[in-house]
């Protein structure tokens, strides 16, 4: 009897946060605005004040909603990383199942790219890339190249490239994604290191690169795909 007591609770705390979640959305709550009272709450979702409790000290906890005492509880104006950690656990559940990482990191970057040339000015320059390039070249040659020196080019990479999308969203996401996928990239290029595939290796950021360059919107999948062949 009691189980199916909490089963019913989670429920409705599930259903009072989801209905502020909707309504943040939809515009009929904007950030800054003060949430109706914990009563006005009770009442629109038939929830009971410890169900209300309980769903707003969860998206106090996600950075939904901030409270200031005695004035009541406040969308949150700004960006707080707290948003994605609901998701983020979400993914470490699954952080050994390389291939969905694989294809989750390749939709972004073949959506990124083409924002990226959709967006593409005459003026824009392309030397903060051509830096990191050369970087990550001059590491990968070393007589005792370091994998985590390398790791950290890659990251610079591909972080650049999310940055000039002018999209702080996509940057939030490469940069979860990217964290998330240490092991399996430290892998990834141990096993360059080893094959001696350090050439192909670099190819395949510069091929990324010319395609942003040269606005080769037709090269975008493939460019993108080949880039992981390594990431397995």
């Amino acid at each position: 009897m009691e189980q199916g007591f909490e089963e019913k609770k989670k429920s409705v705390v599930d259903q009072v946060m989801d209905g502020i979640i909707s309504d943040i959305i939809e515009g009929k709550i904007n950030p800054g605005d003060k949430l109706p009272t914990e009563m006005e709450l009770c009442a629109q979702y038939d929830a009971g004040r410890n169900s209300v409790r309980e769903a707003i000290k969860k998206l106090e906890a996600n950075g939904v909603v901030y409270i200031k005492r005695a004035d009541g509880t406040f969308v949150s104006e700004s960006y707080n990383q707290k948003m994605l950690d609901p998701m983020l656990y979400s993914i470490i559940l699954h952080k050994n199942s390389w291939k969905d990482f694989v294809e989750l990191r390749s939709v972004i970057d073949i959506g990124t790219l083409q924002v990226i040339i959709n967006n593409a000015k005459e003026d824009d320059n392309y030397r903060e890339f051509k830096r990191i390039l050369a970087k990550m070249e001059k590491e990968v040659y070393e007589d005792e190249p370091s994998i985590d020196k390398i790791m950290e080019c890659d990251t610079e990479f591909h972080a650049a490239i999310a940055a000039i999308a002018n999209n702080p969203q996509l940057v939030t996401i490469t940069d979860y994604i990217t964290k998330l996928t240490t092991p399996s990239r430290k892998k990834a290029i141990k096993d360059i290191l080893d094959k001696k595939e350090e050439e192909n290796f670099i190819k395949l950021h510069r091929q990324m690169l010319e395609v942003i360059e040269h606005r080769q919107s037709e090269k975008i999948v493939q460019t993108v795909l080949d880039h992981y062949v390594y990431w397995k």
